[in-house]
């Protein structure tokens, strides 16, 4: 029984990895015995190209990504709808081109004798830039909602969702630097921290969405985390950033551009 398995190489549209580590990444991958997909933009093709993803997925056992964090694909598929039966990050942000092709080449269990590299592009007329609800931490208190102005979000008390995920604003994550529970990711977000999908310091789950939880210990905790937010600097710096944003937004509107 064979066991077929892929290998997805994000080429990252956002220039996470420089272009040399790219290219490295490319030439060490080609010996391992799989098929490779290079894809132009794992963000963009997981929200508009799911049907191409749903496809490898039928056709190979195992799907081994070479993308950005594992916590910000895992959330980004859960979130776009791409079901991926059996599959497995490895994150190229941290890793080098050796550690990566190491633990990509040591997950693949058949190698195949004939394979190919292909090079798939996507072509979007607005950057995949767009939040990822880590819902597993949200605790449902709508601060990313209310700070948005780009109507984002849908928000109740019961659900809180990307509605309009490319009305999102490029190289904006000022929402996220407002959430208390670290539950909101932007995996194109060149710094790495908890805002890109490394996985937060304080390693805890969303109490809020735990019926069984402390309500009052919940309360003080996001209390808590809201005031470090104040402290940290880091709603003045949202600020600054929705501000930018829809500066660039107002100048874009006086300046269309020709599309002739």
């Amino acid at each position: 029984m064979t066991n077929k398995t892929c290998l997805i190489f994000c080429n990252c549209g956002a220039g996470i990895i420089s272009d040399d580590k790219k290219e490295e990444l490319s030439e060490a991958f080609k010996p391992l015995g799989v098929d490779i997909y290079e894809l132009h933009d794992l963000c963009a093709f997981s929200l508009n190209e799911k049907d191409f993803l749903h496809e490898l997925d039928q056709n190979y056992d195992k799907t081994l990504i070479a993308a950005c964090y594992p916590r910000a694909i895992k959330n980004m598929f859960e979130q776009n709808g791409v079901q991926l039966s059996n599959y497995e990050v490895f994150n190229f942000r941290e890793a080098g081109v050796e550690q990566i092709t190491a633990d990509v080449s040591a997950k693949i269990e058949e190698k195949q004798d004939e394979t190919f590299y292909e090079i798939k592009n996507i072509d979007l007329k607005v950057p995949a830039w767009y939040p990822i609800i880590d819902k597993s931490r949200c605790t449902l208190c709508g601060q990313c909602a209310r700070f948005c102005v780009f109507g984002v979000y849908s928000y109740n008390k019961k659900s809180l969702e990307v509605a309009n995920p490319l009305s999102c604003k490029n190289n904006c994550p000022a929402c996220g630097r407002t959430c208390p529970a670290s539950a909101i990711i932007f995996p194109r977000l060149p710094e790495n921290s908890a805002l890109s999908g490394a996985e937060p310091s304080d390693n805890k789950k969303a109490a809020g969405n735990d019926q069984k939880g402390n309500l009052f210990v919940m309360l003080n905790e996001r209390n808590n985390a809201r005031r470090n937010i104040f402290r940290q600097g880091a709603f003045q710096q949202a600020e600054e950033e929705k501000k930018r944003a829809l500066e660039e937004l107002k100048n874009s509107l006086k300046n269309p551009k020709n599309d002739a």
